[in-house]
């Protein structure tokens, strides 16, 4: 596939202004390249940019990455949820699985801004953790809004209210409407995987809300 069907299907798939369409693509294209470090300079190098342009999108464009990941992962489970039966090809009884797990990002100290030190199962690690949720439908995976993690003294720092990752996670089961994703649908034909330890760390009991999923 050469560049310009690349670009167009880029296109098609993306709701971009002209003005950030070429280094958003760039962008895109340089997070799916295996590189040992992703860093904005390498970004530039790869491309033969200034590291400015790609620091000033990032900076000034965050909402489009979540305008489009929102889009995409709405109009994909909706065109699956209309042709799936049930999960692993029809040997288990859930339409739909809605898996939430966090993931770490390593540093080598702790100076970046929001990396703190995480109990990792065999001892610490030192980085920033944000909670992925996907939604699994006829063996398709689908990412949706991941949930950023802040320590205290980045919430200090930025006047934001610091919460516990077990109570992000009941913040966002009780605000996602599943209804925008694959339609009406029986809530008995959802499976819930989630960390216990996650949840145990919430200061609020969580109950999954079957009623208006």
């Amino acid at each position: 596939m050469n560049y310009r069907r690349l670009r167009s299907w880029f296109q098609k798939q993306l709701c971009l202004k002209k003005r950030i369409e070429y280094i958003c693509i760039c962008y895109i294209l340089f997070l799916m390249t295996p590189k040992r470090k992703h860093s904005l300079d390498e970004a530039a190098r790869m491309f033969s940019l200034h590291r400015s342009q790609f620091s000033r999108f990032l900076m000034n464009h965050s909402g489009v990455a979540i305008h489009n990941l929102n889009s995409l992962s709405k109009k994909q489970a909706k065109q699956f949820a209309r042709i799936s039966k049930s999960l692993n090809n029809g040997t288990l009884p859930w339409k739909v699985a809605i898996l939430i797990d966090s993931t770490l990002q390593r540093r080598s100290n702790l100076h970046p801004a929001n990396a703190k030190r995480f109990n990792h199962g065999k001892g610490f690690v030192i980085g920033h953790q944000w909670t992925n949720i996907v939604l699994v439908i006829k063996d398709v995976v689908i990412p949706l809004q991941p949930i950023a993690f802040y320590s205290k003294k980045y919430c200090k720092n930025n006047g934001l209210t610091y919460k516990t990752e077990g109570d992000l996670v009941v913040d966002y089961i009780d605000r996602l409407n599943l209804k925008e994703y694959i339609g009406v649908h029986n809530p008995h034909a959802l499976y819930w995987l989630t960390v216990v330890m996650m949840l145990k760390k919430s200061s609020r009991l969580l109950f999954v809300k079957t009623g208006n999923s």
